[in-house]
């Protein structure tokens, strides 16, 4: 018998969130409480990404991750990506534990997402510098006056490099 992934319900769902619901869920659980967010495509999950999304969570006590939709994907990745539709990755990250809640975002940037849910600390990982951020990431960023954390990478460990080294196993 074949298993088919849509006849499945993972409660992590429940944690995926659209913007408007997730401002209010947002609104409710922020009293005394720092939000932190940080975003990206997340397309093949590995060591690197858990240790990013551990370290993002010990800033603050709630973590929102953005994750890009798959149009934006394509634009920043290329054409083959993504591997996995942004509803699925979303429920992957939902499911694990230094992650609260995960919302979808369309555009390339990340822009709406930070002047909708205004979090205290914005993380990003170590190809960016405070420097290299999208200026208009970075500007809504200092009009909340949000912190910028940038976190070094898990050295050897990349959704890109996985994918080439898959492709060549199989052409084998």
């Amino acid at each position: 018998m074949a298993l088919h992934a849509s006849r499945f319900t993972l409660h992590p769902q429940k944690r995926v969130l659209g913007l408007g619901a997730l401002i209010k869920v947002l609104t409710r659980a922020r009293r005394g409480k720092k939000v932190v967010l940080t975003n990206g495509v997340f397309d093949l999950l590995h060591v690197g990404h858990v240790a990013y999304l551990e370290k993002a969570k010990s800033f603050g006590d709630v973590l929102v991750v953005a994750v890009n939709g798959d149009a934006s994907v394509r634009v920043l990745k290329g054409p083959t990506r993504p591997v996995n539709p942004a509803k699925a990755r979303a429920q992957v990250l939902a499911g694990l534990r230094a992650v609260d809640h995960v919302t979808i975002f369309h555009g390339k940037r990340v822009t709406s997402v930070i002047r909708a849910l205004e979090p205290d600390i914005y993380v990003k990982g170590g190809d960016y510098s405070v420097a290299t951020l999208n200026g208009e990431e970075r500007e809504a960023l200092r009009k909340i006056g949000a912190r910028i954390k940038i976190i070094p990478f898990v050295r050897g460990f990349s959704t890109t490099k996985t994918i080439k080294k898959m492709k060549k196993s199989h052409a084998r």
